[in-house]
């Protein structure tokens, strides 16, 4: 009676079960059958001999961890220093003015910061050897962090013991995949390798061209409301730079925040070149055209130029900050920045607030120096005149970026044998998101006269005019 019970049961459950359900898991158990009966490999392998194993191996050649590499790439072509790094600079022998370092405010020459990290360095010693979760933290990064907020009028800031990862690290700390970043093109390496890590989906809009982003949120927000509910879980991002490394140039930021706020974006501005160099203060290029700060959701920038040292700072909200202490992969995994370096920075701030009319005397030169620097015959100067960054480029472009980049070579070359000190500006172009144009960088700093800055013309004239 159990059995016809059963059988029963059984003929019931098929009869109020879809007919596709019972082929799908039919198919599904004759699956896990074969799976589990069929030995691993497709069969009987073929049972090589002793020689024939023998042969294999020896014949064995494994293929390079990295492919070739050209010995004449520009990155491995490297000038020799033989001077502290200042206004004046000696390279490969010659004695020279320095249009290279991004040195914009002269610290590398301050006697004052000099000894407070000299100071640093006896009572710390030479690094932590260690990250900041990790007995790395110490009294000196703490006072960095605070001193950067309250400077930049914020809740909290972050430090970071290198530039690049800075804004490479806080990037994907927040952005992840399924979210979309706008992107202006030309933005530099670390943000492009931040933009790597998220995994987030990266739109590109033209450089400065706020019209051209505008149209792509537009075309966004049609998608959006095609499919609300995957619309309220996609998280927008608009990441850009307050003056760009790759071309100078400073972006529209209240344009920006115009769009921030219509379509509701997070909006991250890495402030690597601006901060110390823009505003009354120094304080960017939120100073610069009189934007609250709280309406930028996260400001990065590295301290290797302005403050003359390495590193970098996140500053924001609490939140901003205390995120990155957990997801910020630079931060974390990283030894903390070297405590002389650190104090470095500290009397770099001090000297930000104490001397406010240092940054009006960069920006004079920046002005001064792009005057004088639009005249040149075969060159183009591009750039903000308020910039310290600058770049020149041959005015008559040629056909290809490698020629271009031969030429820039040999121009700086020949004008550091004549003791001006000018470097052309190096990319991984395989790397970048498009191709970058070759030019010489050139760097402003506070201390130049303008009789210097009238000689160096004089020399990069002369040069590229014998050269081009």
């Amino acid at each position: 009676m159990a059995v016809i019970q059963l059988f029963n049961e059984i003929g019931t459950i098929f009869r109020n079960t879809p007919t596709f359900a019972i082929v799908l898991e039919i198919f599904l158990l004759i699956t896990v059958i074969w799976l589990l009966l069929h030995k691993r490999g497709g069969g009987r392998r073929r049972r090589f001999t002793k020689e024939e194993e023998d042969s294999i191996i020896e014949n064995y050649e494994p293929e390079p961890l990295v492919g070739e590499t050209d010995p004449n790439h520009p990155l491995l072509r490297t000038r020799m220093v033989t001077s502290k790094v200042g206004k004046r600079i000696n390279v490969d022998g010659h004695d020279c003015l320095n249009l290279g370092s991004h040195n914009y405010l002269g610290f590398l020459e301050d006697q004052d910061i000099l000894e407070e990290a000299c100071k640093s360095l006896r009572k710390y010693g030479v690094g932590s050897c260690g990250p900041r979760g990790f007995y790395g933290t110490m009294d000196v990064h703490l006072e960095l962090e605070e001193r950067i907020a309250k400077y930049m009028d914020l809740e909290e800031a972050i430090v970071y013991s290198y530039g690049f990862s800075t804004v490479a690290s806080a990037i994907p700390a927040y952005a992840k995949r399924g979210d979309i970043i706008f992107v202006d093109e030309a933005v530099n390496f670390a943000i492009q390798k931040g933009l790597d890590a998220s995994r987030s989906m990266i739109v590109y809009f033209k450089h400065n061209d706020v019209k051209d982003l505008e149209r792509m949120l537009v075309e966004q927000e049609k998608r959006d409301q095609k499919n609300p509910k995957k619309a309220l879980k996609t998280r927008r991002f608009l990441v850009a730079e307050g003056i760009y490394m790759n071309t100078g140039e400073i972006c529209p930021l209240p344009e920006l925040v115009a769009l921030r706020k219509q379509y509701k974006l997070r909006i991250f501005v890495d402030e690597s070149i601006s901060f110390g160099t823009l505003g009354k203060g120094g304080r960017g290029v939120t100073e610069h055209f009189n934007i609250d700060r709280n309406e930028i959701d996260l400001i990065s920038a590295g301290m290797e130029g302005s403050m003359a040292t390495i590193g970098g700072f996140c500053v924001g909200s609490h939140f901003i900050a205390e995120h990155q202490r957990l997801s910020g992969l630079g931060y974390i995994f990283s030894a903390s920045l070297p405590p002389m370096l650190t104090q470095a920075a500290i009397s770099a701030l001090d000297r930000f607030e104490r001397e406010p009319q240092i940054f009006k005397q960069l920006q004079t030169n920046a002005r001064l120096l792009h005057k004088i620097f639009s005249h040149f015959s075969k060159l183009r100067l591009c750039g903000d005149e308020l910039s310290p960054v600058k770049h020149l480029y041959l005015a008559l472009p040629l056909e290809n970026n490698e020629a271009e980049q031969k030429l820039l070579t040999e121009v700086a070359d020949k004008c550091i044998a004549r003791g001006v000190a000018v470097v052309e500006a190096a990319y991984l172009q395989d790397r970048e998101h498009k191709p970058v144009r070759p030019s010489i960088r050139i760097a402003v700093n506070r201390l130049l006269e303008e009789s210097e800055i009238a000689a160096a013309f004089d020399i990069i004239e002369s040069v590229s005019s014998a050269v081009l």
